[in-house]
């Protein structure tokens, strides 16, 4: 018998205390897949998510394709009944400089009706949605599941594909839930139907075989700092826009962004001008951005009076729905070699690329999913938002995949600060995220296949 949503709003409820509790132990394992990081921790998180999917009756198992483990759950399905891929990661950023935090990254705490520390948001609390939705149900799921928690997104699926291509069948659904967006805001629901792509890249530019005093050679010789900051600044024209020739952009975004808001959400300083043309959601949704992420140079502090002899600097392009990541990095490192000034030396090496995606949502899943996020949220009808961010493995589902509707869900607002010191869950929004998730498990589970 189907749960009404009284009793599936009961049944969430019920569970909450618990998947709050749960969430914390997560958060306190610093899980950080890159290189230089404890990966023992990893493995921790991992052991730990594989628990709870056992105690939710999953047989569950912990996989490794070269890279760091991941988890997978599985639960058939009711005869007839769909089975839902429900997908999310519980590997986490480096916290940074935990200065920055106002507590320990991963320490979790609340204040002011968010759960503050490291993962909180990204994407541990998106794990413990799908743990919710289990127990809101207990014996009586409707559908199939398959539990789907990856170990290194934030590292880039390096071992992704390969997990992907060993296990396609036991992944295959009817329907895929991946919990790693975001809502429009805090009282507002959404499906993310677009995600721009990336390429991350390193250039490193050379004047000199070694460092020399800069008062005897400094004038005529270049340093490759400077050399560096002139080829940066040609990778922007003096709007901001993308100088970039061969990357592909648009114009059309359909959901309006205040500006005032988007500066408070960015927390722009007062008299910092926005770059770039066109409205604020094209700009992040449907148009390319370059953006410097570091710079390998002396300190300030520890400088001497030399001329540098080598610079580089790690490069961000996030690419627009219809570009192509292997075309956009060949024109950025064509674009760097043809402006590199005074024959400098130089050298553009890829770090790693995601393709970008457009989500055509529309479908019986879809529906279901909206009516789902609209009795979640009392109400409130969700948007359709394109993400500025990349989550390139979407457009592989879409390729292994391609008879399954992904919904594209999450738990963070623009509150969230997922990837930045201080990253919190909204604890009001997690309470509507995780029964909407039930809601949809019983939508679809009554939906004709």
């Amino acid at each position: 018998m189907s749960l009404s949503d009284d009793d599936l709003r009961a049944a969430v409820a019920r569970e909450l205390p618990g998947v709050r509790a749960d969430l914390e132990r997560l958060v306190r394992i610093p899980g950080v897949a890159f290189d230089g990081f404890d990966h023992a921790q990893v493995e921790r998180s991992a052991e730990a998510v594989a628990d709870l999917l056992r105690g939710c009756g999953l047989d569950t198992q912990i996989v490794r394709r070269g890279g760091q483990p991941a988890v997978i759950g599985r639960k058939a399905a009711p005869a007839g009944a769909p089975t839902v891929l429900l997908y999310a990661h519980h590997d986490v950023q480096p916290a940074g400089d935990p200065a920055l935090w106002t507590s320990r990254p991963f320490e979790p705490e609340e204040r002011d009706g968010r759960l503050y520390g490291r993962g909180a948001a990204d994407d541990k609390a998106g794990v413990m949605a799908h743990v919710a939705a289990l127990r809101a149900f207990g014996e009586q799921l409707p559908v199939g599941v398959v539990v789907f928690v990856e170990g290194e997104e934030e590292y880039g699926s390096v071992s992704l594909d390969a997990i992907l291509a060993e296990f396609r069948e036991e992944l295959r659904s009817d329907v895929i839930v991946i919990a790693d967006s975001g809502n429009w805001d805090v009282g507002v629901p959404a499906l993310t139907t677009s995600l721009r792509g990336l390429v991350n890249c390193f250039v490193e530019v050379r004047t000199l075989r070694n460092a020399v005093h800069s008062g005897m050679f400094g004038g005529p010789v270049p340093d490759a700092l400077t050399v560096l900051a002139r080829l940066i600044t040609t990778l922007h024209d003096e709007d901001g826009e993308p100088a970039v020739d061969g990357l592909v952009g648009r114009e059309g975004a359909s959901v309006d962004y205040p500006q005032d808001r988007f500066r408070h959400e960015a927390g722009v300083l007062d008299g910092v001008k926005l770059i770039g043309n066109g409205t604020i959601t094209d700009r992040i949704w449907t148009k390319p951005a370059i953006t410097v992420l570091g710079i390998d140079a002396p300190a300030t502090r520890e400088a001497a009076n030399a001329l540098q002899p080598v610079a580089k600097a790690k490069l961000s392009i996030r690419l627009a729905p219809g570009d192509d990541a292997k075309s956009a990095y060949a024109a950025v490192r064509s674009h760097l070699e043809k402006y590199v000034p005074w024959g400098a030396h130089v050298e553009v090496s890829l770090e790693s690329d995601g393709a970008p995606c457009v989500i055509d949502a529309t479908g019986p899943a879809y529906d279901a999913a909206r009516s789902a996020f609209r009795t979640a949220w009392d109400g409130v009808d969700p948007v359709d938002m394109g993400v500025g961010g990349s989550i390139p493995f979407i457009a592989t589902f879409q390729d292994l995949f391609p008879d399954a509707a992904i919904l594209v869900t999450g738990v963070e607002d623009p509150y969230a600060g997922a990837h930045a010191p201080n990253e919190s869950l909204h604890l009001g929004e997690f309470a509507r995220v995780c029964l909407a998730e039930a809601l949809l498990l019983r939508n679809v589970a009554a939906l004709d296949r």
